[in-house]
């Protein structure tokens, strides 16, 4: 009688932090581009992605990177943080800035915990805005999370290549800290979460849905998509899910004969 399989070991603290990317949406100074390098080397990740970079690549950004031309070597550039987030199964908007409707805020600490968990399972990405005006509400609400650095709140302001050093900090303190258990349960292809960008045509199937049935007027859309886009990023959706959400909306198609 032949033994069960023994279910897989999970991935080291260091494949984890290997599917962490860390993306600068539209970064002004070449400088704190090589800034957050070093800060992605120094706390062991590998990959930097850079959104319509205003100055790069450039000799500032290699010369403030002190050692790590690897990681500025292999920088990806998009020209859209659509493009940069493909592939992710997780997605965290950096923050100072409350904001009165998006996804849910999380402290740097709880953020770690959070991401280096779904890092078993897939690519995270951690989002930082510009120097000067940080992310638009709408990048912000293009993520699953806020994060926030606890900060003096009469001076909370951080320069970009410090931000990203204070999340990689967590990041690299919570893998090395909360290694799971080797009797931990294999997951199923079921419990697979589901890309970025299978979310996204989600949301563009339920507005065209919500549209046609009259749910949804396009002129005045109100903050229905935001308070929904909200909804949804309270929970890891699954693939699985996902597509019974998309069955759902195909159904509705048919049934109102469009």
């Amino acid at each position: 009688m032949s033994r069960p399989a023994s279910p897989p070991k999970p991935d080291s603290p260091d494949k984890r932090l290997d599917r962490i990317r860390v993306v600068l949406s539209r970064p002004r100074h070449p400088g704190n581009i090589g800034a957050a390098a070093r800060a992605v080397k120094t706390m062991g990740l590998s990959r930097l992605a850079l959104v319509a970079p205003e100055n790069f690549p450039h000799p500032k950004a290699f010369a403030r990177s002190a050692g790590a031309e690897d990681i500025l070597d292999g920088v990806e550039i998009f020209t859209s943080l659509d493009e940069a987030l493909n592939g992710a199964i997780f997605t965290l908007a950096i923050s100072a800035r409350c904001r009165n409707l998006g996804p849910e805020a999380l402290t740097a600490n709880d953020a770690a915990d959070e991401a280096i968990s779904i890092a078993e399972s897939g690519d995270v990405a951690l989002v930082f805005g510009n120097e000067t005006s940080g992310l638009s509400n709408e990048d912000a609400r293009r993520c699953q999370r806020i994060v926030h650095i606890p900060a003096n709140p009469d001076y909370s302001s951080l320069n970009l290549g410090a931000a990203v050093q204070v999340l990689c900090y967590e990041l690299r303190c919570t893998a090395f800290r909360n290694i799971p258990k080797g009797e931990e349960k294999a997951k199923t292809a079921a419990s697979l979460i589901a890309p970025d960008e299978d979310i996204e045509r989600f949301y563009a199937h339920l507005e065209s849905v919500m549209t046609m049935t009259g749910f949804l007027d396009p002129a005045r859309p109100g903050r229905l998509m935001p308070k929904l886009r909200r909804l949804f990023s309270r929970v890891r959706v699954e693939r699985d899910e996902i597509n019974i959400l998309r069955g759902i909306l195909d159904a509705v198609e048919k049934k109102i004969g469009r």
